[in-house]
């Protein structure tokens, strides 16, 4: 590896990463083995990974794959199918299908020269904002192992935030790559609907969106300039400084279902609005968005109680046998149930509900550049306060609570992102949520920048990344 150590390669984003690759200071296979040798030390502890494949990682690095970001690292989160990997959804119904192709979104990672490791752990069939399946176990937040990483994408925000890799895929549908991102410390962004190549995946409402958890703010904006839907329009390319023109930025902290935020999240709003002010935009108040949450939450689970009946019709007629207890998760069995008692219309009234809810959203966004609030109204929870083995009702209105910002940005399909500004009482991370209309990626982004160069948080690791650094540090000096 010569001049640069294996230990250097922690401070370096993806960018950087490649920089070194182009340079000949280091070669992809290099960077491969580094961030394989800080997953055998840090997934025992984390648990971020549903499945790994090093062989293949090793030989992709060796044929020198070329691209912008050649050699760089990569996980790939669970729901995604990438070729020759498991896609399991996080359900043991899906425990040992291997995907045989990947997607448009795939190519054009591969396209870029990364080198994908694995695949990251999710909730099943990202139902629920925890990452703790009975197929793959539970995903631990690096910044405190008793607390969860959150989810959907919660493998893929733990092995970035505990240093795995750079950065790694995520989707988001209703915050699954915010609100990991919040938990976890990181810059979460979420692109506008349709912004990015197709990934093969549709969903009941058509929100989810790929992109990726990310230490820096250029990693995201790179990343999405390389897999960005050339027919999207206006086109975002590559943002790559800071935002300079002042911007009005709303600003509200009622959730969706009228709750206030914990004390210690309106104290980290309160210094992100004092930090945009410093910056030079017009920070305002603003009221809630005009949505009922109630419904919109009754609208999504419901929604996806149908799409899963579908999924298990479809899957019984495959496998010649009734899919159960063995399968299946009991929230997802209960998510089932539930939806087969629903009246006829139900799923049509749901898509009708989330229009509506879509366009007052998009009406109320017109008053300004920017809206903020917090990513999430509470520290991240305990493990276990989202198990999947709890009861449906308890499960649903204590994801209420947790995604009581995100879902309505996704339902508008604008752009937002989590930007990890704040820190609990505890230390744990709080994430500070921005949102843009229509189109407006790149206004988010170069905020993202000022943000990121006025309140860095690249040098902050949690613990247990510092105790793997210093023993890898006194390995190399001993």
């Amino acid at each position: 590896m010569g001049a640069v150590m294996s230990q250097d390669l922690w401070e370096l984003d993806a960018v950087g990463q490649a920089a070194l690759v182009k340079s000949g200071e280091v070669s992809a296979l290099d960077l491969v083995d580094a961030a394989i040798a800080r997953i055998e030390t840090l997934e025992p502890v984390v648990h971020a990974l549903a499945s790994v494949d090093f062989d293949a990682a090793r030989e992709k690095a060796r044929a020198r794959p070329s691209g912008p970001l050649g050699g760089v690292p990569f996980l790939i989160k669970d729901v995604l199918a990438y070729p020759g990997h498991k896609l399991t959804m996080g359900s043991r119904l899906f425990r040992d299908y291997i995907a045989p192709a990947g997607s448009p979104y795939t190519e054009q990672l591969d396209a870029a020269g990364l080198v994908t490791l694995g695949k990251t752990t999710t909730s099943e069939f990202g139902l629920l904002g925890s990452t703790e399946t009975l197929l793959a176990g539970i995903t631990r937040n690096p910044w405190d192992l008793t607390k969860s990483a959150l989810g959907s994408s919660g493998g893929a925000a733990a092995a970035v935030a505990s240093g795995m890799v750079p950065v790694a895929h995520a989707s988001d549908g209703g915050g699954s790559i915010r609100i990991p991102a919040s938990a976890c410390g990181l810059f979460g962004f979420k692109p506008g609907h349709k912004r990015c190549v197709p990934t093969g995946y549709v969903d009941t409402f058509e929100l989810v969106i790929d992109h990726c958890v990310s230490r820096s703010v250029r990693d995201s904006a790179f990343l999405l300039s390389l897999t960005e839907d050339p027919s999207a329009h206006p086109r975002v390319g590559y943002v790559d400084r800071p935002l300079d023109r002042k911007l009005r930025i709303g600003v509200y902290s009622t959730t969706l279902l009228g709750r206030a935020p914990d004390p210690e999240v309106m104290r980290a709003l309160s210094q992100t609005m004092r930090l945009c002010a410093d910056l030079g935009h017009e920070v305002v108040e603003a009221p809630p968005p005009p949505v009922d949450g109630v419904l919109l939450s009754e609208a999504f689970f419901d929604s996806a109680g149908a799409a899963m009946h579908e999924v298990v019709r479809t899957m019984e007629s495959m496998l010649g046998r009734p899919v159960g207890e063995d399968d299946l998760e009991p929230f997802t069995l209960a998510l089932i149930h539930h939806s087969r008692s629903l009246p006829e219309g139900a799923e049509a009234r749901a898509k009708a509900t989330v229009a509506h809810a879509s366009a007052r959203m998009l009406s109320y966004m017109e008053s300004y550049d920017v809206l903020l609030c917090p990513t999430l109204p509470v520290a991240p929870y305990d493990l276990g306060t989202l198990a999947p083995h709890l009861d449906r009702e308890l499960l649903i209105r204590r994801t209420e609570v947790l995604a009581g910002y995100t879902p309505i940005y996704s339902m508008a399909g604008v752009p937002a992102m989590s930007v990890p500004l704040g820190s609990s009482e505890s230390g744990l991370p709080l994430g500070s949520h921005f949102a843009a209309p229509l189109g407006q990626e790149a206004t988010l982004l170069g905020l993202a920048y000022q943000l990121e160069a006025a309140a860095p948080w690249r040098h902050r690791w949690p613990a247990v990344t510092r105790a793997t650094r210093e023993r890898a540090s006194a390995s190399v000096l001993g």
